[in-house]
């Protein structure tokens, strides 16, 4: 392989219904070499939408989060795959420090920084616990990242020296706190599907002593407390996560 074909960067879009966001996404992607698009039971306007940035389009339907991830990668040709998603911003800073870093040959996947946004207001720190991201493996060299078969936060397999990136992706993770809530109630059902299927739910004890230990984590360890009540709400919701999935699995049957 040569060192041109070794740098191609493909960048991997998956959206479910992303007509009112999905263009700014994908407009800041005009940097890479190939654009794929992956459209999940889409019935508004983000195919059409889509189609004005690549021809690159695969359109299905996926209950596997890990399995519509790897079916985009798979799709891309690139040596290096940047995974962005539709509520996500790639600014120039950081589209010249990816050029830069793939450059660079040294490391196989990069973690890249976030900055979170309610709505407006950007919330930093606290993120963690199943509950929103920090940081994350977002560029990879293609063959050194594979997603898990979960239905929601699949598993990783990541091989190879870990590099780290400084600029941010922006990622407009909720509207306001009612978003916030809505999103909870939508992870916590798919997750209560994977822990049906696997009866991995633990007990009731374990749950209710997460709704602690995670607070915890993410509003002392993950220094949620600087970001005032929505530090405290973070934790709370990264709390709440694992004991309602786990009644969910219990108490419904869906």
């Amino acid at each position: 392989m040569t060192a041109q074909e070794a740098s191609k960067l493909s960048a991997l879009v998956v959206a479910h219904n992303e007509e009112h966001q999905l263009a700014e996404c994908l407009e800041r992607l005009e940097f890479v070499d190939e654009l794929v698009v992956v459209l999940d039971k889409c019935t508004d306007r983000s195919y059409a939408i889509a189609t004005l940035f690549t021809k690159n389009l695969i359109s299905g339907s996926w209950d596997i989060e890990g399995e519509r991830r790897n079916t985009g990668r798979e799709a891309c040709t690139g040596d290096w795959i940047l995974e962005v998603d539709a509520d996500e911003r790639v600014t120039r800073e950081l589209a010249d420090e990816i050029r830069a870093a793939i450059r660079s040959n040294r490391y196989n996947y990069f973690l890249i920084p976030f900055d979170n946004y309610v709505g407006e207001t950007l919330v930093r720190y606290g993120w963690g616990a199943s509950w929103g991201v920090s940081a994350a493996p977002r560029l990879s060299r293609k063959e050194h990242k594979r997603w898990g078969v979960e239905r929601i936060h699949p598993s990783l397999e990541l091989t190879g020296p870990e590099g780290h990136l400084k600029n941010r992706m922006l990622h407009y993770v909720d509207k306001n706190i009612s978003d916030m809530i809505r999103r909870l109630d939508r992870y916590t059902t798919i997750r209560a599907h994977d822990i049906r299927e696997n009866n991995n739910s633990g007990s009731f004890a374990r749950n209710v002593r997460r709704i602690f230990s995670r607070f915890y984590k993410c509003y002392v360890g993950r220094r949620g407390y600087r970001e005032g009540k929505y530090g405290f709400l973070i934790a709370l919701f990264a709390g709440l996560y694992p004991i309602l999935s786990y009644l969910k699995a219990k108490l419904e049957d869906q």
